[in-house]
């Protein structure tokens, strides 16, 4: 009976600390993982939208061009549709992904979509309509954006 009474404090001495363990364990990778999804689902929103985008190749998004070809008005109209989802798309994934204290794959993750934003603002025509279509956005996300243009509009000033 004694061994009984010295296991079971055995099992509470060691079995609570483990299963605490196990617990954070668990959770941290659920985190993870739960983060490792949402990502997956915005690429494939803006996969999505690079379809989109070359179901318009009439609009020549993807050319790296300072000065894009003038568009027609019905032209311009699905440019502009077309630049508001994709503000939105960035927003979304900066509310989602974004913090100022990020683990090394959730930095890896978000400079991956830093760069898409990046290589957006190159667009003239982008940046042009970019003070537009923040109105109303979250302003920690229109800072951010804001700040990834402006060496894009310092060098075409120049």
């Amino acid at each position: 009976m004694v061994w009984l009474e010295a296991l079971s404090y055995v099992i509470t001495i060691l079995g609570f600390p483990a299963a605490i363990c196990v617990f954070v364990y668990e959770h941290g990778r659920r985190l993870s993982n739960e983060e490792k999804e949402l990502h997956r689902h915005l690429s494939e929103e803006y996969d999505n939208f690079l379809r989109l985008v070359l179901d318009n190749a009439d609009l020549l998004l993807l050319r790296q061009r300072k000065k894009p070809p003038s568009p027609s008005e019905e032209q311009s109209e699905r440019r502009d549709i077309i630049f508001r989802m994709l503000v939105s798309l960035f927003e979304k994934a900066y509310i989602i992904l974004y913090a100022e204290d990020m683990g090394r794959d959730a930095k890896r993750r978000w400079l991956s979509w830093e760069d898409d934003m990046r290589e957006w603002c190159r667009r003239e025509d982008f940046r042009a309509v970019l003070p537009e279509l923040l109105e109303g956005e979250d302003d920690a996300f229109s800072r951010h954006i804001l700040a990834i243009a402006q060496p894009e509009i310092l060098a075409t000033s120049t």
